[in-house]
């Protein structure tokens, strides 16, 4: 039998909302303190991740934060003209006085001093430890990221901004969390307010399959790539009731070259081998223990 409507309709629903915005606005504070190293730099605090999008679940406990330096930036000129790439090089000359590296220490020691052994750096982010009614976050410390489209001269140049930082070992990883954002808010408006709710049963489910070993973990399937698989679904597929939607949806997604589909950003293919990429076969794995589950539902 299929999943119940019953089922479906608890899976829509948003996780926790209140203790997810204290831990942010706890934090925020506590990045913004005129104590930091980095007062007085160029810089923005802004929510990424599943609490930003409205795609939260009652298991997710863990809040997504970027402390982004403006003054310095990243980029990628590979889209202008030979023209172009002349007038960039010669409008931006000389290193940064404040880099990456030091922003990101400068950054630890603001955290270690606010929430002392709940700090914990990682590979991609300092780890916040849960204490009390605030829950755990993670801070990803990034560069603003251009991907530029035209540049003639400082008052005449367009360009896509996003974030970058780097792993321990300076592997760069770049992502458009304001394009993925806001282009999710249009897809949920324009499905009638659908699209978030079916994310969330697809991200309940999987929380089930990894329970239930039927997939390896929920890293198989990250909220990230589920939002993007979602939105690759077109809007008028979006109706009926949430069984009407995900037969719909499946349907549609099985018979597709998946190879075409495109994150939420719209920045990048959303299979791949690259760190801001799903693998394929991990999508295939899920599509596979989602569908088994669907319609063997017990």
């Amino acid at each position: 039998m299929a999943i119940p409507i019953t089922q479906l309709e608890t899976w829509a629903k948003q996780g926790s909302i209140t203790q997810s915005s204290t831990t942010y606005a706890t934090i925020k504070n506590a990045l913004e303190s005129n104590e930091a190293a980095y007062a007085g730099k160029d810089y923005k605090v802004f929510l990424q991740g599943s609490y930003c999008n409205d795609t939260n679940i009652w298991s997710e406990s863990d809040v997504d934060i970027v402390m982004r330096l403006d003054s310095t930036f990243q980029y990628d000129i590979d889209g202008l003209s030979d023209a172009e790439k002349n007038l960039f090089n010669a409008a931006f000359t000389g290193g940064a006085s404040y880099g990456y590296g030091t922003f990101k220490d400068d950054v630890t020691k603001r955290l270690k001093a606010r929430f002392g052994e709940d700090t914990k750096p990682g590979t991609k982010a300092i780890k916040i430890k849960e204490n009390g009614g605030r829950r755990n976050a993670d801070v990803v410390v990034a560069l603003q990221f251009r991907r530029y489209q035209n540049f003639f001269s400082f008052l005449n140049q367009r360009y896509v901004s996003g974030i970058c930082f780097f792993t321990p070992t300076w592997d760069k990883i770049i992502n458009y969390p304001k394009q993925h954002s806001d282009n999710c808010t249009t897809k949920h408006q324009a499905t009638k307010s659908c699209f978030k709710p079916m994310v969330r049963i697809l991200k309940n489910a999987r929380v089930k399959l990894a329970n239930d070993g039927k997939i390896d973990s929920l890293a198989v399937a990250p909220s990230y790539f589920l939002e993007g698989l979602m939105y690759n679904v077109p809007n008028h597929l979006f109706t009926g009731s949430y069984q009407d939607m995900i037969v719909a949806a499946f349907n549609w997604i099985v018979e597709q070259d998946r190879s075409k589909f495109v994150t939420a950003n719209e920045q990048f293919y959303l299979l791949g081998n690259s760190a801001v990429t799903w693998p394929a076969a991990n999508c295939d794995a899920f599509l596979n223990a989602f569908i088994d589950l669907y319609n063997n539902w017990k």
